[in-house]
């Protein structure tokens, strides 16, 4: 069984920060990849940035430059790292985990990030 618990979302003004982390536990040996998603009101749910176990890093165009993923010392925990924050960066943000094998990666039950203007 593996869970995992993501944390710091919450209100914030244009312009403003927050960090969002993300916690894996249960039968994990290995990891593949971590990321974060989001999902806006009447969108679909996208990729906002992934960390590789290598250190790789690939983030959504509309992300660059502003937020920064990146892994703990814990390799089963991962962070996003939001500033300049947009209104436009509303959403409910979910940590996803891929382990090996098929069928293989789960999700957390996301947090709320909402930026005013």
């Amino acid at each position: 069984q593996v869970q995992l618990v993501e944390s710091g979302g919450g209100l914030v003004q244009a312009g403003g920060s927050l960090r969002l982390s993300c916690a894996a536990s249960g039968s994990i040996f290995s990891i593949n990849s971590m990321g974060w998603y989001r999902q806006a009101p009447g969108k679909q749910r996208e990729l906002v940035a992934r960390i590789s176990g290598g250190g790789y890093t690939i983030y959504a165009d509309s992300v660059k430059g502003r937020f920064t993923i990146s892994r703990g010392n814990a390799k089963n925990t991962v962070y996003l790292q939001m500033n300049s924050l947009k209104p436009e960066d509303t959403a409910v943000y979910y940590c996803n985990v891929d382990l090996p094998g098929i069928r293989s990666d789960y999700w957390g039950q996301g947090t709320q990030v909402t930026v005013s203007s």
